[in-house]
């Protein structure tokens, strides 16, 4: 298929709206980069989407773009990265990897994603070989409701589309249930400094770990820089907030699948200087922490 043909493809390969499995098949093609040649790939965006590319997706493509270059008895244990300039929807995201170092045991990379012959982004991944025998330890998963006893985001959102505006009509491959209020339902200043969620990829993935770790990557951005404003009584969709992600970093600590039930537990330590701060934690269902996450991002009053 050609380029053309394969943008076209994927840009009417979920409706506005939709969910479930048609939406993860286009989460599958959007981290399927195309090779253009030795350490350059071009990845493509969806039809349905904002004015500017969704930041987990960059990290997502980027990640991607990284592993194509690494063995595959390597995983990822981390990766960090920086938002330069919004992403234009409209036209392909060139990736270029450099091969910053092959060891025995840790190998680095880093990616810059160009769009106008310009950087939007730059991330930096390691991957290491896992080694059995090491000392385990983590902190305890907290005690919530499971997901099956919470409302879908589509039931939890119902009657309120018009105040999320554009974002409630996105295609949604990752399915997101709140336990903690949801930040456009909070109207005051609250004690409630966690957010907590219940979220996994909405249908089935093919069994390979590294896409495992770049959909997780991509639903990593979501949410997160939400617990920096939501203690606040403010919401993105009431139009009193503007946000965007400066930096991203996740650590992998344990294999997971990215379609099974994951609780996403996040809070802002500290904020000022219009700028917030948030971390992460990521639990399989039962009980393992699979990953940590940090952001910075911009969080200007608006009004």
């Amino acid at each position: 298929m050609s380029q053309p043909q394969e943008l076209s493809a994927l840009r009417h390969a979920a409706a506005p709206g939709q969910d479930g499995q048609l939406a993860v098949d286009m989460l599958v093609k959007l981290l399927d980069l195309e090779k253009l040649e030795e350490d350059l790939y071009r990845g493509l965006s969806p039809a349905v989407t904002l004015q500017r590319t969704f930041g987990g997706q960059v990290a997502g493509q980027a990640l991607v773009a990284a592993g194509r270059t690494v063995g595959q008895e390597y995983d990822v244990h981390s990766l960090h990265s920086y938002f330069l300039r919004p992403g234009d929807p409209e036209i392909p995201i060139i990736y270029h990897v450099d091969r910053t170092r092959d060891g025995r045991t840790f190998s680095a990379r880093r990616v810059e994603a160009i769009q106008h012959g310009k950087p939007i982004f730059t991330l930096s991944a390691s991957f290491c070989i896992p080694e059995e025998g090491s000392f385990e330890h983590q902190v305890t998963m907290p005690e919530v409701v499971g997901p099956d006893e919470l409302p879908t985001y589509r039931e939890r959102i119902a009657g309120k589309e018009e105040l999320l505006g554009e974002g409630a009509k996105l295609p949604r491959p990752v399915e997101l249930r709140y336990i903690s209020t949801p930040p456009w339902e909070r109207t005051r200043a609250t004690d409630e400094e966690f957010n907590e969620i219940w979220m996994k990829v909405d249908g089935v993935l093919p069994d390979d770990k590294f896409l495992h770790i770049c959909a997780l990557t991509y639903a990593s951005d979501m949410t997160l820089l939400d617990s920096s404003v939501s203690r606040h009584g403010v919401s993105w969709a009431r139009g009193e907030v503007l946000g965007a992600s400066l930096d991203h970093a996740v650590w992998f600590h344990r294999p997971f699948r990215a379609d099974e039930w994951l609780l996403y537990k996040s809070t802002s330590t500290t904020g000022g200087r219009a700028r917030g701060f948030c971390q992460g934690q990521i639990w399989s269902q039962d009980g393992r922490l699979i990953a940590t996450t940090a952001q910075e991002g911009l969080v200007r009053r608006l009004g």
